[in-house]
């Protein structure tokens, strides 16, 4: 880290720096191991925390953590994959597994999770397991999981003569409008980004759309579960239920949710420390949250599988060492620790029961949630796909296309960008290399 040291953070340096030293009494640093780890963003600056634990359990092995902002962490990494140099132990987005697997990044971790006396596959939300396998393979784990539910005002929807979210679509799109009946056009009934990918795939996911077919090597977006999903989420805003609002607009997100003038928004855990730190005292025990409503009776309530995994370079020269200090930051302890230091909710279940995390009024709802998360297809085109999927959102909502003209243009584009995947893929079986 650098910068100047505030005195808080002057005192817990010189702290570790006591701890170093009394704990390096008696031995050489020099003649043990040095891994290298890079994390991300507040994860990067609170895990030292957890790290000095570890070496005082390991003290043949010291860690070195650099910490990365996350708008330049994606260019680092790849950086550092060109030149050789990349960690023996990193961060990543869980949508980014699939891209450095590609470059043949990672380490697999099947073997060394399957020896493991202190993690097993069951630990983890099987939606989120499942962004870190890539081809039949696990190539990751999930340090903290992360997914989209709703907030919402529960004094507002109990004006509209709600007790609680409903749970089905129409009987939610019904609230919806009486929300914004209510307001008298002071209030939105819901805010969601104009240029936004996640919503619209969230709704599709939910009526089982795949997204994309043959074996992901074309766009699947004309289908009729994603027409249907997208056609919804254009007319939120085309029936004045959601504002449309630029990205530039939405910084005041939470001071506008607390003036009313939206009653609902769609979001992930960092919002729960964030209602809490920026709303006012007597809005406190005004919100709530809840899964996202299932398309129909007996259907379950899907969103995305998101958060940060763990993985191991394949280059590393200390894969045991790395391999512990992985299984060390998932154990229940060491993940309900990171999560009262960042917020970030624990990717390890046992940490959720063993603390009644899951019992928590607000955080339940995630703990619901995150047994019914699906992840994105797992390919390394996905990023760039998304972005055809908010670029193309936007322009339907501004009325530029139309909901088929739009769908019609980004199955186009997204073949497009699937063409080297398809020559790729074509060539491997002509070679006899099997699918893929």
């Amino acid at each position: 880290m650098s910068g100047t040291l505030r005195p808080r953070h002057l005192a817990l340096s010189l702290g570790a720096l006591l701890l170093v030293l009394v704990g390096g009494c008696g031995r050489e640093p020099r003649t043990g191991i040095v891994l290298d780890f890079w994390a991300m963003g507040t994860e990067g600056e609170q895990v030292q925390h957890l790290v000095s634990r570890f070496e005082r359990a390991h003290p043949n092995i010291r860690v070195r953590i650099q910490q990365i902002p996350w708008s330049a962490a994606h260019e680092k990494l790849l950086t550092a994959f060109a030149g050789d140099t990349l960690p023996d132990i990193f961060q990543l987005g869980n949508t980014w597994v699939p891209e450095f697997v590609a470059l043949h990044a990672l380490r697999p971790l099947e073997s060394a999770l399957q020896r493991s006396a202190v993690l097993t596959a069951g630990d983890f939300f099987s939606g989120i397991l499942a962004t870190n396998r890539v081809d039949g393979r696990l190539w990751a784990l999930p340090w903290y999981v992360d997914t989209r539910l709703l907030y919402y005002r529960s004094d507002l929807l109990a004006e509209a003569g709600y007790t609680a979210m409903p749970d089905i679509w129409a009987a939610w799109l019904e609230a919806l409008g009486r929300l914004r009946d209510q307001g008298r056009g002071e209030r939105y009934a819901i805010f969601l980004p104009v240029r936004d990918w996640t919503a619209p795939v969230i709704f599709a996911m939910g009526l089982g759309a795949t997204l994309l077919r043959d074996d992901d090597r074309y766009g699947a977006f004309r289908a009729p579960e994603f027409r249907r999903a997208f056609a919804l989420w254009v007319d939120l805003f085309r029936s004045g239920l959601a504002p449309v609002r630029s990205q530039s607009e939405t910084a005041g997100l939470y001071r506008a949710f607390g003036e009313g003038r939206f009653a609902m928004f769609l979001s992930g855990p960092w919002s729960m420390r964030e209602l809490d730190r920026r709303l006012p005292e007597d809005l406190r025990d005004a919100w709530a949250a809840a899964p996202i409503p299932a398309p129909a009776p007996g259907r379950p309530s899907v969103s995305l599988a998101g958060g940060a995994s763990l993985a191991v370079s394949a280059t590393t020269d200390h894969a045991d060492a790395a391999w512990a200090l992985v299984e060390f930051l998932l154990a229940p302890e060491q993940q309900l620790a990171f999560y009262h230091l960042t917020g970030d909710l624990p990717s390890h279940r046992g940490a959720w029961t063993r603390s009644r995390l899951h019992e928590d009024p607000r955080a339940a709802a995630f703990w619901v949630q995150l047994q019914h998360v699906r992840p994105t297809p797992r390919i390394p085109e996905w990023e760039r796909i998304a972005d055809k999927i908010a670029q193309y959102g936007e322009a339907t909502v501004r009325g530029r296309l139309d909901v088929d003209e739009a769908l019609e243009r980004l199955d186009r584009d997204v073949d497009a960008i699937l063409e080297k995947r398809r020559w790729l893929l074509d060539r491997t079986r002509a070679s006899g290399g099997g699918a893929r």
